[in-house]
């Protein structure tokens, strides 16, 4: 005997439907392995060997511990490490720098050449980085050495972010971290001006930041008038590389 069919058949719960795979931002680096660059690898240890040569130079001229104290004298040697390290990846086939670093470097060297040819390069006396006086006379030592740290590394830096690095690598939040060494590089030259005594021409490197001419107050406020300017041109050039076209598929 079989059991009675129930007349009312309870509804089922419904089946959930399979969610849809939904598109992922992957970054292009992630899928596809970047190519051995040797044009970019020439280009970069080229900067890196001029950035040198220009250190030495300068070192040459006036003496190791004076010239190392400069902030475009620490620049390019960064500059110099960070493009020859860049040089060996694009050689080798290998994932990019951090742009955190590479940019850094990057916005070190136009502040190089900002500083140098807006408020140095016609100062009364003239700016000089080996204590001379006198103005340094073109295509001799000393204007080269001027020329090849604050005009043509700089330059180098800023074709090879534009021709050879893939846009859109520099983000917002890296600009504040960045100006962390221009604030440590002021300190440094208020703690090393009161290790030298006050007749020693070299106490303060740049003009600007000469306490004994303009006093602490003054020179505080340039201080941050400065620093304002160059977080306003970190941020000009964040939003530079995120305006402009990437000039190569691959990263180098």
């Amino acid at each position: 005997m079989t059991a009675p069919i129930p007349r009312d058949i309870p509804d089922l719960p419904a089946v959930p439907a399979t969610p849809l795979p939904q598109p992922a931002s992957v970054p292009a680096t992630a899928v596809v392995a970047p190519a051995r660059r040797p044009r970019a690898a020439v280009f970069r240890t080229l900067i890196a060997v001029t950035a040198a040569a220009g250190v030495a130079l300068e070192m040459l001229l006036s003496t190791p511990a004076r010239a190392l104290g400069y902030f475009s004298v620490q620049a390019d040697l960064l500059l110099a490490v960070v493009m020859l390290l860049s040089a060996r990846r694009a050689w080798r086939a290998r994932r990019p720098l951090p742009s955190a670093v590479t940019g850094a470097a990057l916005l070190y060297a136009v502040i190089t050449a900002l500083v140098y040819h807006l408020l140095l390069a016609h100062t009364t006396p003239p700016f000089s980085m080996t204590g001379t006086t006198t103005p340094p006379e073109r295509w001799h030592a000393r204007w080269a050495a001027l020329q090849l740290l604050h005009t043509v590394i700089p330059a180098a830096a800023l074709l090879d972010w534009l021709l050879l690095t893939p846009a859109a690598r520099l983000h917002l939040r890296q600009t504040a971290t960045w100006l962390l060494y221009p604030l440590a590089y002021l300190v440094f030259c208020f703690i090393r001006a009161a290790f030298l005594a006050p007749s020693d021409p070299s106490r303060y490197l740049y003009p600007f930041l000469d306490v004994t001419a303009h006093g602490y107050r003054s020179t505080l406020a340039d201080a941050l008038l400065l620093g304002l300017a160059m977080y306003a041109l970190a941020v000009l050039l964040v939003a530079l590389d995120h305006a402009r076209p990437t000039p190569t598929r691959h990263p180098v």
